[in-house]
């Protein structure tokens, strides 16, 4: 018997409120591991090497998206000004480099 055939049986048997905990240690489980997982790599899709992001190379990708479309761009400008921080220049902008 497959251990998902076991827990299905167990999971007949047992009572919602200890079904509703084991849910929730599931969903920790499974978050823990998506967490330990590596990061995959960004790869230049002409080279297939790894590339590096950087402020520079962020700002040249917005220039190959284009314009805004959609109706709730007002909707989201709002939720920008509502939810950003201040920002702290406490050092040289990075972008400059």
């Amino acid at each position: 018997m497959t251990i998902k055939k076991q827990l299905l049986q167990e999971i007949e048997s047992t009572p919602d409120t200890l079904l509703a905990e084991t849910l929730d240690f599931l969903r920790f489980l499974k978050i823990k591991q998506a967490k330990t997982q590596p990061t995959p790599e960004v790869v230049d899709s002409t080279t297939h090497t790894p590339v590096n992001s950087t402020g520079r190379s962020l700002l040249e990708h917005l220039k190959t998206i284009g314009t805004w479309e959609g109706d709730d761009f007002e909707e989201c400008l709002e939720m920008v000004y509502a939810t950003r921080g201040k920002a702290k220049f406490d050092r040289s902008n990075p972008f400059d480099e």
